[in-house]
């Protein structure tokens, strides 16, 4: 799958949370998200942006315009500091574009490379495009519990994934 043109990835800047809250702005997008009112919203957007003065955050661009943003949430504290939970969101108009792809790659290889880390974690709410694209990186389910949660009245499963680097 060929990438858009002028794509490229950079750093993520505290602007970049434009771009998440426009995202989020569409209540389905939270969907695969364990947030669900926009209280909960505005507060993991800003905690997932605030990983980007670590340089743990990556936001996909196209033309210099925000379209992807992905972050690694990093741990405090050493005893747990060698792997880290992660968090994906691409365009709604720009997804099955390899984008999420480029973006997963691209988090992996900062995480190993970067900080380190032994694995990542991605915890996501059925449905969700990123379970495919993480399956092809080769992370696994770990555990997949059903109406786990409910989010606009309706059960949803949680699943976990995980990848260790050898």
């Amino acid at each position: 799958m060929k990438l858009p043109d002028n794509y490229d990835i950079r750093f993520s800047e505290a602007s970049d949370l434009r771009f998440l809250e426009e995202c989020f702005a569409d209540r389905q997008e939270r969907v695969p998200f364990p947030f669900e009112t926009d209280k909960e919203t505005s507060d993991a957007l800003k905690n997932w942006i605030g990983f980007a003065k670590y340089k743990a955050s990556l936001t996909g661009i196209i033309a210099n315009q925000p379209c992807a943003v992905g972050t690694l949430f990093l741990m405090p504290y050493r005893k747990v500091s060698h792997h880290a939970a992660f968090y994906l969101i691409v365009e709604p108009s720009l997804r099955r574009k390899g984008i999420g792809t480029s973006m997963v790659r691209n988090l992996m290889h900062l995480a190993k490379t970067r900080f380190r880390l032994e694995g990542l974690h991605a915890e996501m709410f059925d449905p969700c495009a990123l379970v495919s694209v993480l399956s092809k990186q080769n992370f696994e389910i770990y555990a997949k519990q059903d109406n786990f949660a409910h989010i606009e009245g309706q059960g949803r499963a949680r699943i976990l994934m995980e990848f260790f680097f050898s």
